[in-house]
């Protein structure tokens, strides 16, 4: 696709006011790490709610995410809605008062608590290794791959120039640059989905189009379905949506950056909202193209060829831009949360105990600059590659220790009885049992393969348990959940009166989904 001049004028626009934003919003640094990892613990709930979900959408989305809706149909949708009933909740409802009540700066300081050091540290090798490959390097080598497909840019000078603007303003800046430029972010990428939504459903027919597919509709398919059994509720969606929306560093250190618990809470359900909405601008353009593209050999080229198709000279460049914010929201938030982790969980407890303020936000900036260095070399290395199905090679990936991760924070959170030795053996078993189920059952889906590893982890870590020495109840005050944290700090109740009480706000967004599922199972 040829470019016009006001296409890349508009784009060039967009990534220098980026660049400019994330430079100025590094300036407002105090330079302690409370505030280049946790931006001052000074978030408002908008801002925890939109970077969340900024973070979260990516090329994954836009690209897998729409050919998956194109060629399965509205059941792509409920990888998405099923973290608002699932993951999100377990966050809302379950962790998030021990992350802020606690002042955590990262989700594995819990595990320490709880268990000791040796759990914080496996939990930070497994992160880094998927954040570094998968949220990083993945994501740079799919975004790039987009934009050949659209653009005919090439890869490597896609990967290098995302890489290296992101990089910038995300090292210099710590979490404050990356959430202001991610606010700036999800704003474009609802944008152009919107554009191309309205041209999308124009081209079908019109409104009625998207009525004419409702009829279609279902959210709930077969145990034996190839991709979307209904059987991933039971085990290998639940693990995976505990782990991404509730201890995954990458989405909670927004809300460990909250003013306050209300902050965090109603950030966290407006993040229910957009995640609501956003999947809904992905997936409509997918479930109404067929009636004009019924015979799509890729369904993953959906995004490129609608905006060929579709979209006149000027909004190429803000959907482009759409494109580009995603990518970047996304790579930005996983190389902050690398550097808080490796800054944190590793160099304070274990290489400079006695480091200072200044020391550490030095050490996190450095520790920025090679994961940079190191994504774009697994980017590079997925370009050798390119003839494998990588995408859902990444995802499978995922289910190697996310199993382990989920057992070892909902055993440990729900039952006293965990020892640490069962949590290690949890997070060690993941990986290669994963591996095991894969190589002995090539074709079971993968979600039904991840449920099995997670039921397999929790029983090992139940046994374990049982066999070795618990903590004494006394060691364990304020590390398990009882109906007690969802009591409120006294300084915190004036905020929860009438209207501004998070509970009808999630009533609502959850009472939406559940319509969906019902009316559509």
């Amino acid at each position: 696709m040829n470019l016009s001049t006001l296409d890349i004028t508009i784009f060039s626009l967009y990534i220098l006011c980026i660049l400019l934003l994330g430079l100025y919003a590094s300036k407002q640094n105090k330079r302690t790490k409370r505030d280049y990892f946790l931006a001052g613990d000074k978030l408002p709930w908008w801002m925890i709610g939109g970077s969340i979900i900024a973070a979260n959408i990516s090329s994954h989305h836009l690209v897998g995410a729409m050919g998956a809706a194109y060629s399965h149909g509205f059941v792509a949708v409920t990888l998405e809605w099923g973290a608002i009933l699932i993951g999100f909740n377990v966050l809302l409802w379950v962790f998030l008062p021990f992350y802020i009540r606690n002042g955590f700066y990262t989700v594995p300081e819990y595990l320490e608590k709880r268990f000791g050091r040796s759990t914080r540290a496996l939990y930070g090798i497994l992160i880094l290794f998927t954040y570094v490959f998968v949220e990083i390097g993945a994501v740079l080598y799919l975004g790039a791959l987009s934009l050949y497909a659209l653009f005919d840019i090439p890869i490597l000078y896609s990967v290098l120039a995302l890489a290296i603007f992101t990089g910038i303003y995300t090292i210099i800046g710590g979490l404050r640059a990356v959430i202001w430029t991610e606010m700036v972010q999800l704003l474009v990428l609802l944008g152009g989905g919107l554009v191309l939504t309205f041209a999308t459903v124009k081209a079908a027919g019109g409104i009625q189009t998207i009525a004419a597919s409702a009829r279609h509709w279902k959210m709930l398919y077969p145990a034996d379905h190839p991709d979307f059994p209904w059987t991933m509720y039971l085990g290998g969606l639940l693990c995976i949506s505990v782990f991404y929306c509730a201890t995954n560093q990458f989405i909670v250190q927004r809300v460990l950056a909250a003013k306050n618990e209300w902050h965090g809470r109603m950030g966290v359900i407006f993040g229910d909202y957009l995640k609501f909405l956003v999947p809904l601008i992905i997936t409509v353009p997918a479930l109404v193209a067929p009636a004009f593209l019924p015979t799509l050999e890729r369904p993953d080229l959906l995004f490129a060829t609608l905006v060929e198709t579709l979209l006149p000279s000027g909004l190429i460049g803000l959907v482009m831009a759409g494109l580009i914010s995603a990518i970047m929201s996304h790579i930005s938030g996983a190389i902050n949360s690398c550097t808080t982790i490796l800054t944190v969980d590793f160099y304070l407890p274990y290489i400079n105990k006695e480091a200072n303020d200044h020391t550490a936000v030095r050490f996190g900036r450095l520790a920025g600059i090679l994961i940079v260095l190191i994504g774009i070399g697994c980017a590079l290395l997925l370009m050798r590659h390119a003839d494998k199905p990588v995408f859902l090679y990444l995802m499978n990936l995922y289910g190697l220790f996310t199993p382990g991760i989920a057992t070892m924070f909902l055993l440990g959170v729900f039952w006293k009885r965990t020892t640490s030795s069962g949590a290690m053996s949890a997070g060690i078993l993941t990986i290669p049992l994963s591996l095991l189920l894969e190589s002995t059952f090539p074709d079971m889906p993968f979600f039904n393969r991840t449920g099995i590893v997670f039921w397999s982890c929790m029983l090992l870590c139940a046994v374990v348990s049982y066999l070795t020495k618990a903590k004494p109840a006394e060691q364990l005050q304020g590390l398990l959940w009882k109906k007690e944290v969802l009591k409120l700090p006294e300084v915190e109740r004036k905020n929860y009166g009438g209207w501004k009480n998070p509970f009808y706000w999630w009533l609502l967004i959850t009472l939406f989904v559940l319509y969906f599922y019902v009316r559509y199972a």
